[in-house]
C-alpha cells in the first residue's frame, strides 16, 4: 500500500512551490507537490524573464544554458516612441524558453526526492490533530499554498487573498529575430497599457511580446495586443501581421503581500501570497527567494533544529515606495510628461533604480542617436 504521509504537501508546481519543495527535499524531509496540469509547461502564465539575481537560486543550479538568453540592455520607449537605451556593467537580464524551464525544474526536484503529482488538483483540506488531510493526496504536517494569484488554498482555508491585479497577455513568435535583440524593449503607453507597460524581447526560441494593463473587477476589456504590435512593429522589426505560435494570459498580483499569509500549519508563498512587486509585477525572483526561505524555515522547524517555534513565514517587505509608484501609475499616468521627460536625468535615475538597483548607465545607441 502506498504510504501517503508527508512532512509537507505543496500545492502548485511553479517557481515558488518548486523552490520550497527543493529546500525541503535536500534537507531529507518527505515532500509531495501537486499540480493540476498534466504537463507543467502548458498554460504557463509567467513571462519567464529573469533578473540576474534569480539565476543564483539553488533551484536553478545546473540549469541548461540552452534555456537562457542573456539580455544586457533595456530600451525604454515613451508613448511617442522616443527611446533611451540603458545598461549596467556586468548586469544581465535573461529570457527563457519558459515552458521548457518549468518542465526542467519539475524534473530537477524529482531527482532530489520530491514526489511530484502532475494532473492532481487541490480540492480541499481538513485539519487533523497532527497536520492536514488533503483530499485525494494524503496527510501532511504542514500544507503550503503555492497555487497562484487565485489560490484555492487561500479560498478554502480562510487565508488572505489577492485582490489587485494586472491583466497580462503574451505572444510567442518562434524562430523570429528582432531588431536589437540584446535589449529588453519596454513601452510606456496609457493607451495600450494603462497602469503598466508593454514589452518585447528575444528569447532562446524566438521573440516574446507582452502587454499588461490594470485589471478592474467586472471589466471584460483585454489588453489590445493587435493594436500594440501594429504600433511598435516598425521599431522592433517584427511583422505585426504574423500570427503568434503560442499565447498565454493571466492575472498578475500587484497589491503587495496578502494578510493573513499563514495559519496553524498552513502558509501561502509566491503569487498566492502576493509576493510580487506592486510596480514592476516581477514575481519570479521574489517567488524563488520566498519559496526557498519558507522551505528552509519549515525544514528547521519540522526537524527540530529551530531553537523556538517560529512562524511559518518570515517578515515580508512592505514595498512602500513601489506601492506609491503603483498608486501614481494607476491615478496619474499621462503620456505627455513621459514624452517630454523620458531622457531627463530624474527619469533615468528612477528607471535605473527599478531595473538595475542604481547600477545603470545610459549607453550609446548602436544604430543612431535617440
Amino acid at each position: 500500500m502506498q504510504d501517503n504521509r508527508y512532512d509537507v504537501i505543496v500545492v502548485g508546481a511553479g517557481f515558488a512551490g518548486l523552490a520550497c519543495a527543493h529546500e525541503l527535499a535536500t534537507r531529507d524531509l518527505r515532500v509531495c507537490v501537486i499540480d493540476r496540469k498534466h504537463d507543467l509547461g502548458e498554460r504557463v502564465h509567467t513571462t519567464g524573464i529573469l533578473v540576474q539575481e534569480a539565476c543564483d537560486a539553488p533551484l536553478l543550479a545546473g540549469l541548461p544554458p540552452s534555456l537562457l538568453r542573456a539580455v544586457p540592455h533595456v530600451r525604454l520607449y515613451a508613448p511617442n516612441l522616443r527611446s533611451v537605451r540603458l545598461g549596467a556593467d556586468g548586469y544581465r537580464f535573461y529570457t527563457t524558453d519558459t515552458p521548457a524551464l518549468i518542465r526542467w525544474m519539475g524534473e530537477h526536484v524529482e531527482t532530489c526526492g520530491v514526489e511530484l503529482r502532475r494532473g492532481q488538483a487541490f480540492r480541499n483540506a481538513t485539519r487533523t490533530a497532527t497536520g492536514w488531510h488533503v483530499d485525494g493526496v494524503g496527510h501532511a504536517r504542514v500544507l503550503v499554498g503555492a497555487d497562484g494569484a487565485r489560490s484555492r488554498v487561500a479560498q478554502r482555508l480562510g487565508l488572505g487573498q489577492v485582490t489587485q491585479f494586472l491583466h497580462g497577455v503574451e505572444y510567442e513568435f518562434d524562430g523570429v529575430t528582432m531588431r536589437e535583440p540584446d535589449a529588453l524593449h519596454c513601452f510606456i503607453s496609457k493607451r495600450f497599457a494603462p497602469g503598466y507597460l508593454g514589452w518585447v524581447a528575444q528569447t532562446p526560441t524566438g521573440v516574446q511580446a507582452g502587454l499588461a494593463r490594470r485589471y478592474r473587477s467586472g471589466s471584460t476589456q483585454a489588453p489590445d495586443m493587435a493594436g500594440f504590435l501594429a504600433h511598435v512593429a516598425t521599431m522592433i522589426g517584427l511583422d505585426a501581421a504574423r500570427r503568434p505560435d503560442s499565447v498565454r494570459a493571466g492575472l498578475i498580483p500587484c497589491g503587495g503581500p496578502v494578510a493573513p499569509m499563514q495559519a496553524d500549519g498552513v502558509a501561502l508563498i509566491g503569487d498566492a501570497a502576493g509576493m510580487v512587486s506592486p510596480l514592476t509585477a516581477g514575481g519570479i525572483h521574489s517567488g524563488l527567494r520566498h519559496g526557498a526561505a519558507i522551505g528552509r524555515m519549515l525544514a528547521a522547524r519540522l526537524s527540530g533544529r529551530a531553537t523556538s517555534n517560529p512562524p511559518l513565514t518570515p517578515p515580508v517587505p512592505g514595498f512602500a515606495f513601489k506601492r506609491l509608484l503603483r498608486w501614481t501609475f494607476d491615478h496619474a499616468q499621462w503620456d505627455l510628461p513621459i514624452d517630454l521627460l523620458l531622457t531627463a536625468p530624474p527619469m533615468r535615475r528612477m528607471v535605473e533604480q527599478l531595473c538595475f538597483h542604481q547600477r545603470g548607465e545610459q549607453v550609446p545607441d548602436p544604430d543612431a542617436p535617440d
